[in-house]
């Protein structure tokens, strides 16, 4: 549900984004942004739209979504799914834009550096395609290695790493935050085993 609820929920938000003229889509763009001026003003509606917003009309995201979300939704369930994504979002963000704060600060980047445009759903993605690839069926984990590879050679999603690149430290950290946490609720949900079905509803009958 949660998989298929984003999914969508992406898909509208990007066909309407399609359909607005340019100077539209750059004003949603620069409100979607985690940019460190945004993070300051609306932290919180910066970090869940620029989770729907591309900066451009990118077909190939559904795809992508899709093959990392479903595997992992299967393997967790709605709510660890959720919540797993959302802290890969929120931590990998504040991780990558404070390190652009910081340097800010000491004057080792440009002030309106506090102004980059960081949007769209790659923090969401690769957190799901961890637990996908970690945990996932044999299938899922297929998807999720195309997923991250197609990324990684097209996407370039690691390029910059040694100098700190935003987006660079914003993947790595959402998929150190997934794999932990993803492994954290995978252990709990496996300690407490399968959930032992009513007996009515299993069509035991009851003595009586």
């Amino acid at each position: 549900m949660v998989a298929w609820l984003y999914l969508i929920g992406f898909i509208i938000a990007e066909v309407i984004y399609g359909v607005l003229s340019p100077h539209d889509q750059a004003t949603i763009t620069a409100w979607a942004s985690t940019s460190v001026y945004n993070l300051g003003h609306d932290p919180i509606g910066s970090l869940i739209a620029s989770a729907f917003v591309t900066g451009e009309f990118a077909t190939a995201w559904p795809v992508l979504i899709a093959l990392a979300m479903f595997g992992a939704n299967r393997v967790l369930g709605n709510w660890r799914t959720a919540l797993v994504c959302a802290a890969g979002q929120v931590i990998g963000t504040l991780v990558s834009e404070g390190i652009v704060s910081y340097k800010v600060s000491r004057g080792l980047l440009p002030g309106l550096d506090r102004y980059l445009i960081d949007v769209g759903p790659s923090y969401v993605v690769v957190s799901a395609l961890v637990v996908a690839l970690l945990y996932g069926s044999w299938l899922a984990r297929a998807a999720a290695a195309l997923d991250l590879a197609l990324l990684l050679f097209v996407g370039h999603i690691f390029a910059g790493l040694s100098q700190l690149n935003v987006s660079a430290v914003g993947h790595l950290t959402a998929m150190i935050v997934a794999g932990i946490g993803g492994s954290l609720l995978v252990w709990r949900l496996r300690r407490a085993g399968p959930l032992r079905e009513h007996p009515a509803r299993a069509g035991v009958s009851q003595p009586g």
